[in-house]
């Protein structure tokens, strides 16, 4: 019988009179366990719960049981909320109630997620997605299809759980809606994207005070406390936690205080405290996050006490065992392997130390794997920083310096980009490049902008959401053995960059041998590298004497630093140079040692390897002039001399999506356009064309890159995200291109097209790119030109 039919009341047998009746009472206490657990009452709601299973029976007691087993979770009594749901699913199953059975499933899955468990949450979640879409439970659906995102974003997989929660959120509402976009804010955290995570908390956050969830606005709090640390903000951080416990504790919700202030132990790390206190707090943090079923975080709590011990000097061991072998995050397996390895190397284990930094490095590696999206394997490859810098400091030789650099490289980039079609974000992209082109237009007339700016945002975190629900692939994080990159090489040699500390070392491999060399100090070439970029920006107008001295005087010191050490190994030989963090913006043509030599500009060895192999193309050559260049069209004019037969698209026909199809499959394409660097967010820099920009993000619909890509534009070489190198030409090389010439600094336009001119020449005569670059006049205008790739 359903509730709204069951009477509160019954007749007296003796007098008639209306007397309560304890079955209905019950019902209504079952009903009430809900409606308390959302307002935050946990006590009231628990207290309801143990009061109405005395009464209560069969499918009335097994509904109860998924109540109680939500309260308990909310509680922070894991353990006991999944016990509760077990017992119950045997006789949901049996039964006729697959709502009640959908929600069971779903309580039991998120217990199960939170104790580690993810294989066990993921079956349990499965089964009442499936429960739910039998039975044409919609929102129940959803709400399982967003329980099991979160699950899976847990162990890992951050884009099939955010392809999970853009299936659920459009059929969810009120608290579940607001549940939903804090598991949401919680994925985009652990993907290293804080800052995109603040606005869903804050929408959550501001429903959740206007409906009385005070559930959520606790657990609202605490993610933003987790958002702000992860920001590199743990004052603020420290002041969102105490409001987080506070607001736990007038909930009664003891095992989410702990939480709490795991919170603001990880932020009085992050602030540099090294204390007995800290140890201390943290240890027994560790312990009753452990006690309360919270693994990841107890790992997290440990480690930190352990790394606290270290810079006391104090025993440690003792304490990595349990982080160590926890169930938990990615980032969570990382870090205790990084205490491990400075443990170990605090024994003077150096073996052992590096023994576990590639463990580490191979667990990032691992987690990088499922991630399709460039710059979501970028931020993956951070979590392994501090552990591979402790690993390159220990490095022994030349070739295990240069083996642990390739394996932390590798993280951030996938062997070969080839994503799925995606018709929704092609849309996206089609609607940003026409709202470009009429907020262009309109900033030209001087007039006030139709399009506004919030709507470009809009359409592209709508890209950037597609972009990273892409499931990523298989991709080698083993470096390559020496004798493989020597017998590439030939009669060329490898220039490997390498931070280590705060100094800048050099692995070289020429001749078949491998040698390390150490240059000097790291932020000497950074700061000479701004001086250099700075003189040629101003020398992109015209030339004037003060930008002159000012380029050729860091130009040479740069030399001295970075190539002059090397020059008795590397001779006059041709170079493939992998440089480090912002050297790869360097305009290495301008450094002395290098006028007319032939180089090419890699992301790493193994991405060298890569680009030698790619397949060759078909003989078609494709020219692009894009529209508001003055020199294109001569650019242009004069390649067709040098390419009879190419494909031309100028005018109204140098449109971005004929451009992208003109230029799958072709064996050499050359675009003359505009240019724009997106610093920050690199996959949206653009190359303008007739009816809008041409994006980074546009390319990964090639299923076959040209074999040669020529981009004449200012700063369309420039890359982001450090060693990652996400920018136009790196998703070029990703996609399977051989090479692309590229400039990292603005160019001149009157001085581009001779310069290009020459180039093509030196291709055409059967020059490889980098020598038909290094053999073409230069001058300071198209000085930041580049062979990027196999060269």
């Amino acid at each position: 019988m359903e509730d709204a039919d069951w009477p509160l009341f019954e007749a007296d047998p003796w007098t008639g009179d209306a007397r309560p009746d304890p079955y209905a009472a019950a019902k209504v206490r079952m009903n009430l366990v809900g409606l308390l657990t959302a307002r935050g009452d946990l006590t009231g709601a628990l207290t309801h719960a143990e009061e109405a299973e005395t009464v209560l029976q069969g499918p009335d007691a097994d509904r109860l049981a998924a109540n109680k087993a939500c309260a308990l979770a909310r509680a922070g009594r894991v353990a006991e909320a999944h016990d509760v749901a077990e017992r119950a699913l045997a006789e949901l199953r049996r039964g006729h109630d697959p709502a009640a059975l959908n929600g069971l499933l779903g309580n039991i899955g998120l217990a199960r997620a939170m104790h580690g468990d993810f294989d066990g949450a993921e079956k349990a979640l499965a089964e009442a997605v499936a429960v739910g879409e039998a039975a044409g439970l919609r929102h129940q659906t959803a709400m399982a299809r967003g329980n099991l995102a979160f699950a899976v974003s847990r162990r890992g997989d951050v884009p099939r759980a955010l392809g999970l929660y853009a299936e659920a959120e459009p059929h969810l509402a009120g608290e579940r809606l607001a549940q939903c976009r804090l598991d949401q804010a919680e994925t985009l955290i652990a993907a290293g994207l804080p800052r995109e995570a603040r606005p869903l908390l804050d929408a959550a956050l501001d429903a959740a005070r206007t409906h009385g969830y005070r559930c959520d606005v606790a657990d609202a709090l605490l993610l933003r406390a987790h958002a702000e640390l992860a920001d590199g903000d743990p004052e603020r951080a420290t002041g969102t936690a105490v409001e987080a416990r506070d607001a736990f504790a007038a909930q009664e919700r003891a095992g989410w205080i702990a939480l709490a202030d795991h919170v603001l132990i990880k932020a009085r790390w992050a602030t540099g405290e090294r204390s007995e206190a800290l140890l201390a707090n943290a240890a027994e943090a560790g312990d009753r996050l452990g006690d309360g079923g919270w693994a990841g975080a107890a790992a997290e709590a440990l480690i930190i006490a352990a790394r606290t011990a270290m810079a006391l000097g104090r025993p440690s061991g003792h304490l990595l065992p349990r982080a160590a072998g926890a169930e938990a995050p990615a980032a969570v397996r990382i870090a205790g392997l990084h205490a491990t390895a400075l443990e170990r190397r605090s024994r003077g284990d150096v073996r052992g130390a590096l023994d576990a930094v590639r463990d580490g490095l191979e667990a990032a590696g691992r987690h990088a794997e499922v991630l399709g999206a460039l710059d979501l394997r970028a931020r993956a490859a951070g979590l392994a920083g501090e552990l591979a810098r402790l690993g390159l400091g220990l490095a022994r030789s030349a070739r295990e310096l240069l083996a642990l650099e390739e394996r932390r490289r590798a993280i951030a980039r996938p062997g070969r980009l080839r994503p799925p079609a995606d018709s929704e974000r092609a849309a996206a992209l089609a609607a940003l490049r026409a709202l470009s082109v009429a907020h262009t237009c309109d900033t030209a007339r001087g007039g006030v902008p139709s399009v506004l700016a919030a709507d470009l945002a809009a359409l592209e975190a709508k890209v950037s959401a597609h972009t990273r629900r892409r499931p990523g692939g298989p991709s080698s994080s083993d470096a390559p053995a020496v004798t493989e990159i020597a017998a590439a090489l030939g009669e060329r040699a490898l220039v490997e960059m390498i931070a280590v500390g705060g100094e800048l070392h050099a692995v070289t491999v020429a001749g078949g041998r491998i040698r390390r060399r150490r240059l000097g100090d790291l932020g000497g070439a950074v700061r000479e590298t701004g001086l250099l970029r700075f003189a040629l920006r101003r020398l992109a107008g015209a030339d004037d004497p003060a930008s002159l001295a000012a380029a050729a005087e860091s130009a040479g010191r740069l030399d001295r630093l970075l190539l002059a050490p090397l020059r008795a190994v590397i001779g006059d030989r041709d170079l493939v140079i992998a440089p480090t963090g912002p050297l790869h913006g360097l305009p290495w043509a301008v450094l002395p040692s290098l006028a007319g030599r032939p180089f090419a500009v890699v992301p790493s060895a193994a991405a060298w390897l890569r680009a030698r192999s790619a397949p060759p193309c078909g003989g078609r050559t494709v020219l692009v002039a894009g529209p508001g260049l003055a020199h294109a069209g001569r650019e242009i004019t004069a390649l067709r001399g040098v390419h009879p037969g190419a494909a031309v698209l100028d005018g109204p026909d140098a449109r971005a999506e004929p451009v992208r199809n003109a230029l799958d499959g072709a064996a050499l394409a050359h675009i003359a356009a505009h240019g724009e660097f997106r610093e920050g967010n690199a996959l949206f820099s653009r190359l303008r064309l007739a009816d809008g920009p041409l994006l980074v993000h546009d390319l990964d619909g090639l299923a076959a890159p040209p074999r040669v890509v020529v981009l004449s534009a200012c700063d369309i070489g420039r890359a982001d995200e450090g060693d990652a190198v996400v920018g136009m030409a790196g998703v070029l090389l990703a996609l399977g291109a051989a090479t692309v010439i590229a400039s990292v600094t603005p160019v001149r336009d009157a001085t581009t097209p001779d310069f290009m001119s020459a180039f093509h020449a030196g291709l055409a005569a059967g020059g490889s790119p980098a020598r038909a670059l290094a053999e073409a006049p230069r001058s300071t205008g198209v000085a930041g030109f580049l062979c990027f790739g196999s060269g």
